[in-house]
């Protein structure tokens, strides 16, 4: 994600690690002290005045809502649930995903994923054999994304697709203003969180935890900026379907060579050359 960065610092007012049972305590006490946040024993769960719980244990990183009939855990999940139903039956090339970033016949463009959250649109692309960057900015989402990808490791018909799979704990428009040459992705995804009244907000429960732990993207004009600069055959941004254009001094006279719309979501396809 972009320049509006929440720190680890910020996260630990509302964040803490925690072990789901004793063979977890000292994983957890080793990724409390990379992220620099509290470490709380089982004896302390029940009554933390922290929002969040990052939950280690024998799933891996999972985030974790505290009070009263609060929605289960987040987690990056790459071997089971809606992902792996997905990956079975999503539709593969003719998905509107893989239109919109290029797939076609034997052309699989490098892509990177500079909003990557809990990584699902980067394992569909890796499905369908695209090589893909994931850049993320918070640690704790990272963190999250790590745990998947190591989980996703053991499991060999998974594995060979999250072997694709390429992350960085990086500021997205940083990253993109580093790359030079061959270094640049063919496609820049782009889907950046933008801010919800509260209603919408708390429709889904990954939704309520990203919020507390990341906050919206108010820098899309200059994430869009970026990955135009730096991608070489196109840029593509994911919106939902009603959602206005991203727009900024830096982007006048750009407007999306076309766009590819779905039920709820749509895509904003910036052609910069043809894919080959």
């Amino acid at each position: 994600m972009g320049k509006k960065s929440i720190s680890v610092e910020d996260e630990a007012l509302q964040l803490a690690v925690a072990a789901e049972d004793s063979f977890y305590v000292e994983s957890a006490q080793r990724l409390a002290q990379r992220l620099q946040l509290p470490f709380l024993n089982r004896f302390q769960i029940d009554k933390c005045d922290y929002g969040l719980l990052l939950l280690v244990g024998i799933d891996g990183c999972k985030l974790q809502l505290t009070g009263r009939k609060v929605p289960g855990p987040v987690m990056a999940d790459f071997v089971s649930g809606s992902v792996d139903h997905r990956r079975k039956f999503g539709g593969g090339k003719g998905q509107m995903i893989a239109k919109a970033v290029g797939i076609k016949g034997s052309i699989r463009p490098r892509i990177a994923d500079v909003t990557a959250g809990l990584g699902r649109d980067s394992f569909v692309l890796a499905t369908l054999g695209c090589e893909v960057q994931m850049v993320e900015r918070s640690p704790v989402i990272h963190s999250l994304l790590e745990s998947g990808l190591e989980r996703a490791s053991l499991v060999p018909e998974v594995a060979e697709i999250t072997a694709r799979m390429h992350l960085f704990n990086q500021n997205s428009i940083d990253w993109l203003q580093s790359l030079q040459g061959d270094e640049r992705p063919d496609v820049v995804y782009v889907d950046p969180m933008f801010p919800h009244n509260e209603k919408s907000a708390l429709v889904k429960k990954e939704m309520r935890v990203f919020r507390s732990v990341v906050g919206d993207d108010m820098d899309a004009e200059a994430l869009l900026r970026a990955a135009l600069d730096a991608a070489q055959y196109r840029v593509v941004v994911k919106r939902s379907r009603k959602a206005p254009l991203i727009e900024g001094p830096s982007l006048q006279g750009v407007s999306p060579s076309y766009q590819l719309e779905g039920k709820s979501s749509r895509y904003d396809i910036y052609t910069l050359k043809k894919l080959v």
